[in-house]
């Protein structure tokens, strides 16, 4: 068994910061210049990363760190203010295990600075070892060697939940079974890097080194630039290219396939395929057919030549793997066994993840590719061997106990490694009990202790134990790249028992800097341009190649319309369910609103409350204020503004790779504050929402390109704008002659204004009908809603050649005639209910056309407000 010899390097000399000059007694003191690192405590035996760097490395620290404070100077906030603003402006979240809510992405302002001579050898170590885990992946699931001869026990390939039989034995592949993977690093006391562990499944952080470096960026403007920070944007390109390559087309589809967005990751994934064109589809937007997969979009299925999946091997084809599995696509592994589809990364590599492998992988390096680790691991002891087992038993207290296949054991609860030393005695006794049962589902790891960093907490510098998330890719030539940085995670303890983002953890930008700046040094924004010093170069012919004009915005897959249709839909019903509510608090505390003289229309607007579900029946009967606090705030009411909101935002959780930062900044509001049931305090509360959805609505008509997107966008709105207003017709027909009921008609509608501009008398039928049913040019009529309609939806694309309309826009045709051939005269309440019924049914026909057929448990029902 071999093992992870210990550091016996010297530490390096700690580099001093210079002394700023005294000033001159003889002239007056200058104000005090930014301090910087000056007064850094740190445990020099700790190996702090910055009190251990070369002496140009410091300069980069102490230029940084100064920066910082003069930025802080200059805004008149903490640095960390700044940085958090622009985290709400990037929509940066994340989910703690076992959470629902999102929080804000925890950034510290200060990254981590590494030379680029230290980071040469990570890179090496990288590289080296991204072939010899390729080289694993294709001997476990092609000859077998290995464990024929006795280097893999076989318990420990078959014994690991990741390993996929079905993969086993196919016939060999061209592409690599590894695209894009990810290293947990560790730096120890006297300078030396370890690997922590692999991630082969998904390279969660990916997306977040990119947003940190973003967020970062913009705080500190050309900062970054000025210390000679590499840049990342070229990694993501050749990320790109490495899976395009694998393709069998010259401008091949790529997909990023998701679990969804109750993911913990999910706003990571949603970040990462808008900046990279990828679609973001889960597993119910995929078919399979003839050995291709396909997407399902609003103009047919089109075909998918790649798929980036972020959803585990056993989740991926309920057919061929978990049948259990709600988000996988039957048949997608016959696609990928006959060559219809590339996979980035293949099924099954994920294998390399357990724990347990480090143990072997110190003899693997000199078995498979003849060399000794550049990077070592964190010594491991498998259990799963006689001797190993003794041994971690016997030296219980000096290691850490982790679940050998990353799952739960007994004794291990939540599968997470526990230091041997910290367990009393009953669970000491419990753990050793379950080892010796079950030797195999265990290992023992070294303890590592962390080198520090310097991290900005409350204006202060402080050290802070850090590990580091790095990042290899394949580029379009299939040669390994390494992100030149990646993401880094502080924590305030020395030991981390878990890889995953933890109560009080911060992340933390890496930049990798250059001794001085050179002739291909690039100056510019950090994301935009080639990094220097790179260890493989790219042609500059390649980084000039002209690309190809392009309009439009690319595929629309049928789910993804059908979360625009409806969020639409859902901003619309929220704000005729405030208009209502408004309508009736100005009522109760207003004497000219425009119901305040008639009790029977406010009854008649509290059972419009209750045919949507913003009220029940037996709530009709409350007082005013109480009534409409519970159509503001009642969660359990599916047409309160609470649970209308709640669907905005959880049907934008889906849309998040089409959203711009300020329209979901606006959509993820929660509601207004207000507190007792004051009418005035709930009056502010719904005008402070109907300002909100008014926001929505006109980013949502100023910010998407007129393509299918904004067309399902506003098909939503003008179908529930126009299922609204017939809808409340109906509701006050008994009281439709009255000035009130035509007065409430105006406000509801928003069209106060426009009457009064062309009418000097008190509202009278005709003239409210006509605007409100048939004038074409007001934006709140029916007919200008059904125009909108069959204007939209004769834009998107057809599935036949024949040029024939196809179902829906002959329904909405036939909804416009009326609206635009008949007399106001004609109309009554009969005609008013046959446009609802039509509505209804176009909704059913364009969600039969375009949309996927599934239901939502956990939004508010689909359909017309009376749903």
């Amino acid at each position: 068994m071999t093992t992870v010899t210990k550091e016996d390097t010297p530490a390096p000399t700690p580099s001093a910061a210079p002394a700023p000059t005294p000033a001159s007694p003889a002239t007056p003191a200058p104000a005090a210049p930014p301090q910087g690192l000056a007064a850094y405590p740190v445990d020099v035996e700790a190996g702090d990363l910055y009190r251990h760097a070369a002496p140009d490395v410091a300069q980069a620290w102490q230029q940084v760190a100064r920066g910082l404070e003069a930025l802080e100077d200059e805004a008149g906030v903490p640095v960390q203010e700044l940085v958090g603003r622009q985290i709400l402006e990037l929509g940066m979240s994340f989910r703690l295990t076992g959470e629902d809510d999102e929080r804000d992405w925890p950034l510290s302002p200060m990254p981590l600075i590494i030379g680029a001579q230290e980071w040469a050898q990570v890179e090496r170590g990288l590289i080296q070892r991204a072939r010899l885990l390729e080289a694993v992946v294709a001997d476990i699931y092609g000859p077998g060697r290995l464990v024929a001869e006795g280097h893999l026990p076989a318990a420990l390939v078959a014994g690991s939940r990741y390993f996929a039989r079905s993969m086993a034995g196919l016939p060999p592949r061209s592409e690599p079974a590894i695209h894009v993977y990810a290293v947990d690093l560790a730096r120890g006391p006297r300078g030396q890097w370890r690997v922590l562990g692999d991630r082969l499944r998904l390279a969660n952080g990916i997306g977040y080194a990119l947003e940190n470096r973003l967020a970062l960026s913009r705080v500190t403007g050309s900062l970054l630039t000025d210390i000679r920070a590499r840049r990342v944007a070229q990694f993501f390109a050749d990320l790109r290219g490495g899976i395009a390559r694998e393709c069998q087309r010259e401008n091949p589809r790529i997909a990023l396939l998701t679990p969804g967005r109750f993911n913990q990751s999910y706003p990571e994934q949603a970040h990462l395929a808008r900046y990279l064109g990828f679609p973001l589809v889960e597993g119910r937007d995929l078919t399979v057919s003839d050995g291709r997969v396909y997407v399902r979009t609003i103009a047919g299925p089109k075909r998918v030549d790649a798929v980036w999946r972020w959803i585990d091997t056993n989740a991926l084809d309920p057919l061929r793997f978990d049948a259990r599995s709600q988000i996988g696509v039957p048949d997608l592994f016959e696609a990928l066994s006959h060559g219809g589809v590339a996979m980035a990364n293949r099924p099954g590599a994920e294998v390399l993840e357990a724990p347990a492998f480090a143990a072997f992988m110190p003899g693997l390096f000199s078995r498979l590719l003849g060399e000794e680790p550049i990077l070592p691991n964190v010594a491991t002891w498998w259990c799963g061997q006689p001797r190993e087992a003794q041994d971690v038993r016997a030296r219980l207290d000096q290691l850490m106990i982790t679940p050998a296949f990353g799952q739960s054991v007994e004794g291990l609860p939540h599968g997470r490694p526990v230091a041997g030393a910290s367990l009393d005695a009953e669970a000491r006794a419990a753990l050793l009990a379950a080892m010796e049962r079950r030797p195999v589902d265990y290992c023992g790891q070294e303890i590592v202790s962390l080198s520090t960093t310097p991290a900005l907490i409350n204006e202060e510098f402080v050290p802070r134990a850090f590990t580091v998330r790095a990042f290899v890719a394949r580029d379009a030539q299939g040669q390994w790249t390494v992100m030149p940085g990646g993401f880094a995670r502080l924590s305030s303890s020395r030991e981390m028992h878990t890889t995953l983002m933890g109560e009080g953890d911060i992340s933390a930008d890496v930049c990798v800097v250059d001794p001085a700046p050179g002739a291909d040094t690039v100056r510019g924004p950090m994301l935009s341009a080639l990094p220097p010093g790179t260890a493989r170069i790219t042609p500059a012919s390649a980084l000039a190649a002209p690309q190809t004009v392009r309009r439009g915005g690319g595929i629309l897959a049928s789910q993804a319309a059908d979360n625009l249709f409806w969020f639409g839909r859902y901003v619309e019903r929220a704000e005729a369910g405030v208009r209502v509510i408004r309508a009736v608090l100005g009522s109760s505390i207003d004497v000219d609103a425009a119901a305040g003289h008639n009790p029977e229309v406010i009854a008649r607007l509290v059972g419009l409350m209750v045919s949507r579900g913003a009220l029940s029946p037996d709530q009709a009967a409350l007082p005013v204020p109480q009534a409409c606090r519970a159509a503001l705030a009642d969660p359990a009411l599916p047409g309160s503004l609470a649970s209308l909101m709640a669907a905005i935002r959880a049907t934008g959780l889906t849309l998040r790779d089409r959203f711009t930062t300020d329209f979901w900044r606006i959509a993820s509001r929660p509601l207004p504050m207000f507190d007792g049931q004051r009418p005035g305090v709930m009056l502010r509360a719904a005008r402070e929402l109907l300002e909100r959805l008014a926001a929505l609505s006109g980013l949502m008509a100023e910010n998407f390109t007129l393509g299918p997107s904004r067309l399902f966008l506003d098909m939503g709105r003008r179908l529930e704008r126009a299922l609204a207003l017939c809808e409340t017709l109906r509701a006050l027909e008994a009281q439709i002659d009255t000035p009130e009921a035509l007065g409430v008609l105006l406000d509801l509608t928003d069209c106060q204004i426009t009457y009064r501009s062309r009418y000097l008398a008190v509202p009278t039928r005709a003239p409210v009908l006509d605007l409100l049913l048939l004038d074409p040019h007001n934006p709140r009529s029916l007919a200008f809603q059904a125009e909108r309609l069959v204007d939209h939806i004769a834009r998107l694309p057809a599935l036949g050649e024949d040029a024939l309309p196809e179902a829906p826009l002959l329904e909405a045709r036939a909804l416009l005639a009326p609206l635009a051939s008949l007399p106001v005269a004609a109309w009554d309440f009969a005609r008013v209910a046959d446009v609802e019924a039509r509505l209804l049914a176009l909704s059913d026909t364009i969600a039969t056309r375009y949309f996927l057929q599934f239901e939502r448990a956990d939004l508010p029902a689909k359909g017309s407000l009376l749903a």
